[in-house]
């Protein structure tokens, strides 16, 4: 049973996960109200803090560079599905975990509150849905996490030769 889960819990929490960082597009790439008032009022506290324009539509953390993110993120987790690319599949659970961090942590900590567009927490709750999704997801594929990285080691880390043994001395 539990090999079962296994086996089919990545297609559907990709699935699950992917709908909703499409979904959520709409708002983001159109500029609608809703992510106007969360992304202005995160501007807001991040300029209180000495950091203006962190949130605004230029910023490093702008509405349109997060929504790309889930973009890439959706489109990973997807053509992970693909047999073979199991590995595309973690790493758009990586990107997710990393952009839902982020989230769950502004709701929290920051004035965003849990309930910033008066939805009953929906935001929020599908945020930490898609935290938690993800890190079940990267448990799932930490052996295609631990390949890739033993791989990106091997391209990128310079190996160190092998020594050579020593001569032999003749006994004197």
């Amino acid at each position: 049973m539990l090999s079962r889960i296994i086996r089919f819990a990545p297609v559907g929490i990709s699935v699950f996960a992917a709908l909703v960082f499409l979904d959520s597009l709409r708002f983001k790439f159109t500029d609608h109200p809703n992510t106007q008032e969360i992304f202005g009022r995160l501007d807001g506290w991040a300029g209180a803090l000495g950091l203006p324009g962190l949130f605004a539509h230029t910023g490093l953390f702008s509405q349109y560079v997060i929504g790309t993110a889930e973009l890439f993120a959706s489109a990973l987790l997807l053509v992970g599905l693909i047999p073979g690319f199991a590995r595309l599949n973690a790493i758009g659970a990586l990107i997710g975990l990393a952009v839902m961090t982020g989230a769950v942590s502004f709701h929290l900590f920051t004035p965003l509150g849990v309930d910033p567009n008066n939805d009953g927490g929906g935001l929020f709750a599908a945020a930490v849905t898609i935290w938690i999704t993800a890190i079940v997801l990267l448990v799932i594929r930490r052996n295609e996490l631990i390949g890739l990285a033993r791989d990106l080691r091997r391209a990128f880390v310079p190996q160190q030769p092998a020594r050579a043994a020593a001569p032999l001395r003749a006994a004197a």
